[in-house]
């Protein structure tokens, strides 16, 4: 007896056959053993109420939320969302951009010799602070002296020459108007004054060649700096452009980093930057450089920037990190809970405008631990605190302002 109750119990019930979808996979089980639906005995226990009936459930839009169902389901009478709001008033911010680079002297020149010459002395070594002018290396003078003093004594040869035309031309002139000369004779002396005159040209051009080739055997330092390798040793062979020593200019300095694509619109000349050192030091400069075009690996733009270093105790090459501060801007302070995505991906706010949520994309400006600092809101704007995940653009809510900042 037990057994055939609970046959038939079962045999009211229904099979489930999964995988199929919400009511496609039921069957009553009295259909099956009947072989067909609705047959007699299942009609009979269906109007005696034993047999379970089964509704196909609707279909679900995941996109809708859970406002939006019950809206559709209940129409106008439907309650609104409820969603917590505060109101934000934008506030003057600074905008600063940090960077990631190392320093760079602002020009290493060498100090090459503008003659050949075996080097007599070096006057410096590796690490001498020298200033514009200062004397490096001396070459050998060789005959470079004896030719100064056969230019100087052709020099003395030409004026003299120039001296004695002279006095002939004047002789001359005189006798002409006196009539003692012949009109003819101007001709001659007119052309000897020229060759004299020719000649101390002549004369003074091979002085001064014969004088800078002299000057040349010292080699002076042109910048000043920091002398570095490769410095000459004395004695050695210096060929006409050869270095006898490299002088690094390092003040003033160069920070070298670079600006990322999406701040470079902010980016000009002369903005002021902070530069601290892996060292520690700490210094202020300026932009002087701003590439035209971007680095094809990373999509940034190189900058300079320039500080001073008068002492030097900024070296070359040292890891270093610049804040830029690019101008400031009206800003929001929010809490970054208060960030969403919509359905593009897009970052920005749920806010409510005249009762309805209205979706506004902002940019981050910076990450603090008071909250993050947003561009691209009004100036004071009704921000979703809680429940800005359960609404979507332009649906009615019903918003409690909780607090005004």
């Amino acid at each position: 007896m037990i057994l055939l109750f609970a046959g038939v119990w079962l045999a009211t019930g229904t099979l489930v056959m999964g995988g199929s979808g919400p009511g496609e996979g039921e069957k009553p089980i009295i259909s099956i053993i009947e072989g067909e639906e609705h047959g007699p005995i299942a009609t009979q226990l269906a109007n005696a109420g034993v047999l379970a009936q089964h509704e196909p459930s609707t279909e679900l839009d995941p996109h809708m939320t859970i406002a939006q169902r019950t809206e559709g389901e209940h129409g106008a009478d439907a309650a609104l969302q409820s969603v917590r709001t505060s109101t934000y008033v934008a506030q003057p911010f600074s905008i600063e951009v940090p960077l990631r680079g190392r320093t760079q002297a602002k020009a290493s020149v060498g100090a090459v010799a503008e003659t050949s010459g075996v080097v007599d002395t070096v006057h410096v070594t590796k690490g001498d602070n020298v200033a514009a002018g200062d004397l490096l290396c001396t070459l050998d003078q060789g005959t470079r002296a004896a030719a100064v003093a056969q230019a100087k004594a052709g020099m003395a040869q030409a004026e003299a020459s120039l001296q004695q035309a002279q006095a002939d031309f004047d002789t001359n002139a005189e006798l002409r108007g006196k009539g003692l000369a012949a009109a003819n004779t101007a001709r001659s002396v007119e052309v000897a004054l020229s060759s004299a005159k020719a000649g101390v040209t002549s004369a003074e051009a091979s002085l001064e060649n014969a004088q800078a080739e002299l000057d040349r055997t010292e080699i002076k330092a042109k910048v000043s700096g920091v002398v570095q390798a490769p410095l000459a040793d004395a004695g050695a062979m210096l060929a006409q452009g050869a270095p006898c020593a490299t002088i690094v200019q390092l003040d003033p300095m160069l920070f070298i980093g670079q600006v990322p694509e999406v701040r470079i619109g902010l980016a000009k000349l002369g903005l002021p930057a902070k530069i601290t050192t892996i060292t520690d030091q700490s210094v202020d400069g300026k932009v002087t450089f701003i590439a035209s075009t971007a680095d094809t690996a990373t999509r940034s733009f190189p900058v300079e920037i320039e500080v001073p270093n008068a002492n030097g105790t900024i070296r070359d090459g040292i890891t270093a990190t610049a804040v830029v501060t690019m101008g400031s801007a009206p800003a929001h302070l929010l809490p970054q809970s208060s960030l969403t995505l919509d359905a593009d991906g897009v970052l920005g706010v749920q806010a409510v405008v005249d009762g309805a949520v209205s979706f506004m994309p902002v940019q981050i400006a910076s990450d603090t631990r008071e909250g993050v600092w947003v561009l691209g809101l009004p100036v004071s704007v009704d921000i979703i605190t809680v429940g800005q995940e359960y609404v979507v653009d332009g649906q009615a809510v019903d918003a409690t302002n909780v607090t005004a900042s």
